[in-house]
């Protein structure tokens, strides 16, 4: 594929938006950012990344409450998180990433609930455990088939020296239930990632190797590392089971504690987001003998080879059935780009999000035709670019912790028909007339995994690109 990006007009874009910065922080900021090098070779071309942010420059992160909150543990069903501190962290606890979910809200699945003790003065002054341990004894009785209970700390916990522990002991011992004490204040290591690292260990001491499986077979894997937004891990669950792989375990989303406690029953981890969960598949590994293996199911290119990959573990059975898995849906897959790919044929693409999707859906992009032409990660590691940097064009713009500044004239600059970011990104750019799309929870569509995923991925990005909307609005950028 022709590339509209080279190393010469990316480095002459990157030092015109350092411009503005005092020299100091124009030094510091070059780091993070450079022009794609596919071989990953060229030491110059690498950023910087996992350091923490500058003071005064804004940037979109999130802390390590979030990422053991929001991504890791909110998801799992049926234990209780609370939100331990005050409510405007606890706040952040109302809600979901559209976390899809089987069973019934306040029954016996509490993911989207609301549930903070509430700090008030008197707690910073006089200490919050009494009233932690009030409130899981409250939530005990009004909720009797809770399977465990988790406490996620916020700033103020750690800063006071709450001991969290000591609770979190007695009321296990008292309720006959895992209580686990997820020490996740906000203010801890450089971004949300620590967050998911944290909890990953949470996981390892309280839950992992406790759950009860009635019988293993030759077959069994666990699906580590997919939140189901939007019904992600339904759709990545219905492949592998199509393949012949029993899916004993799903983390975490639509998560039992049960399935959390047999990850280690599996032959295979099969890991979709790698910075969140790698921590665990090592763990795995090291402990129990397990090979984990990272997949990607955006779009049918890679879908394909990682059927293959994933079969590859296995016996002849599960690769004849693969190949039949993969002939069964190859003609809805080739549909689906004939309808689309001529709407979004050379159409540019800018990426800045979190997770595993500044470049696992750098090819379903590419399977309708389109060029993403930078990316970045909020919270990424050097692990996650060096996964990235192959999958670009040469000279594409590589972003690490972008400021907000960075990314308006990233966009002017490179003027991409789309932008997938986040939240706090989209109005922003709806406003100023450029098509989005939210690539953290799939803006209220989904899935976006699999087969059943990439028609909705594929819809998505034709109407958001081609609305007649952007007529109305679009300024000069």
């Amino acid at each position: 594929m022709s590339t509209s990006v080279s190393i010469n007009s990316t480095q002459r874009i990157i030092k015109e938006i350092l411009e503005v910065y005092p020299e100091k922080l124009q030094k510091e900021r070059a780091k993070h950012l450079a022009p794609n090098d596919p071989s990953g070779q060229c030491s110059t071309c690498q950023v910087k990344s996992n350091i923490k942010s500058r003071p005064g420059v804004m940037t979109v992160r999130g802390c390590a409450y979030a990422g053991a909150k929001g991504v890791v543990w909110g998801p799992v069903k049926d234990q209780i998180t609370i939100s331990h501190g005050p409510i405007g962290c606890g706040q952040y606890s109302w809600w979901s990433r559209r976390n899809y979910y089987n069973g019934i809200t306040g029954i016996d699945t509490f993911g989207t609930m609301h549930i903070t003790t509430d700090f008030q003065e008197k707690d910073i002054v006089y200490g919050g455990d009494k009233g932690l341990m009030a409130a899981l004894e409250e939530l005990r009785q009004l909720f009797p088939l809770a399977k465990s209970f988790g406490i996620l700390s916020e700033c103020p916990v750690g800063l006071i020296g709450d001991d969290i522990e000591s609770v979190a002991k007695k009321a296990s011992k008292q309720f006959g239930l895992p209580v686990v004490p997820v020490r996740c204040e906000g203010f801890r290591g450089v971004s949300q990632s620590l967050g998911h690292h944290i909890a990953n260990d949470t996981i390892r001491d309280y839950i992992l190797g406790k759950g009860k499986l009635e019988k293993s077979t030759p077959y069994d894997v666990a699906l580590i590392g997919d939140y189901n937004i939007g019904g992600d891990a339904w759709s990545s669950r219905k492949i592998l089971e199509e393949m012949g792989l029993r899916v004993i375990a799903q983390w975490t989303g639509d998560a039992s504690i049960n399935e959390l406690g047999i990850a280690h029953l599996a032959k295979v981890n099969l890991i979709h987001c790698y910075r969140s969960m790698n921590y665990i598949c090592r763990h795995m590994e090291e402990q129990y003998g397990i090979p984990w293996v990272e997949f990607n199911f955006f779009g049918p290119t890679k879908i394909y080879q990682s059927i293959r990959k994933i079969a590859g573990y296995f016996d002849d059975k599960i690769k004849e059935q693969a190949e039949k898995v993969i002939a069964k849906y190859k003609p809805m897959m080739d549909r689906t780009i004939e309808t689309f790919r001529p709407r979004l044929e050379g159409k540019k693409v800018m990426l800045y999000v979190g997770g595993l999707r500044p470049r696992h859906t750098i090819g379903a992009y590419e399977d309708l035709g389109m060029e993403v032409i930078a990316t970045g990660y909020e919270f990424g590691h050097n692990d996650d670019y060096k996964r990235t940097y192959p999958e670009l064009p040469e000279g594409a713009l590589i972003m690490d912790d972008a400021t907000l500044h960075e990314l308006e004239e990233a966009t002017k600059k490179l003027r991409p028909d789309l932008v997938g970011s986040g939240i706090k990104e989209k109005y922003a750019y709806h406003k100023a007339g450029v098509p989005f799309r939210q690539m953290h929870s799939w803006d209220y569509s989904g899935p976006y995994h699999g087969f059943d995923g990439f028609p909705v991925f594929a819809r998505d990005m034709d109407i958001t690109i081609n609305s007649p909307t952007w007529g109305l609005i679009r300024r000069k950028r």
